[in-house]
């Protein structure tokens, strides 16, 4: 039986992407990202309860993520979960779950300064897949339909 590892969140920056860049050129964000729910108790209290997430991004991903986005932004991300085990310094074994995310969709219209791209997967995506130049500065026309 196949199996599926998806995730859907929508939440708050709890603090600015930190960013590394890696061998290769490979780009590196992650941040945490908080979801609340609010409910009331039995006793009609009205409670709200803060989850927080490790979201992780590669590559184009977060490279929109570092320019783009700062702590506070809403956000929609899509994903898969991803559990890491390590050994500390003291031999303890430890574990981190994360988000590593597939698309980042920014939500809450634009921001001052370059912009707001509605979707930042959509976005890498599109220039990606842009048509090739020829010399002569005319796209070539490759395309079976």
């Amino acid at each position: 039986m196949a199996s599926v590892n998806k995730v859907i969140l929508i939440g708050n920056l709890g603090k600015d992407p930190e960013v590394r860049h890696l061998e290769g050129g490979v780009t590196k964000v992650s941040f945490p990202l908080a979801t609340s729910e609010t409910y009331k108790d039995k006793s009609g209290n009205k409670i709200e309860h803060t989850e927080w997430h490790n979201i992780v991004l590669w590559r184009g991903l977060a490279e929109v993520a570092e320019k783009y986005l700062k702590k506070g932004n809403p956000v929609y991300i899509e994903g898969k979960i991803k559990t890491r085990t390590w050994e500390d310094k003291d031999g303890i074994k430890r574990y981190s779950t994360e988000i590593i995310a597939d698309d980042l969709t920014m939500l809450g219209g634009k921001t001052s300064g370059e912009g707001n791209p509605q979707s930042a997967a959509a976005q890498q995506k599109a220039a990606e897949i842009q048509a090739p130049q020829t010399s002569s500065g005319n796209t070539t026309d490759d395309l079976p339909f």
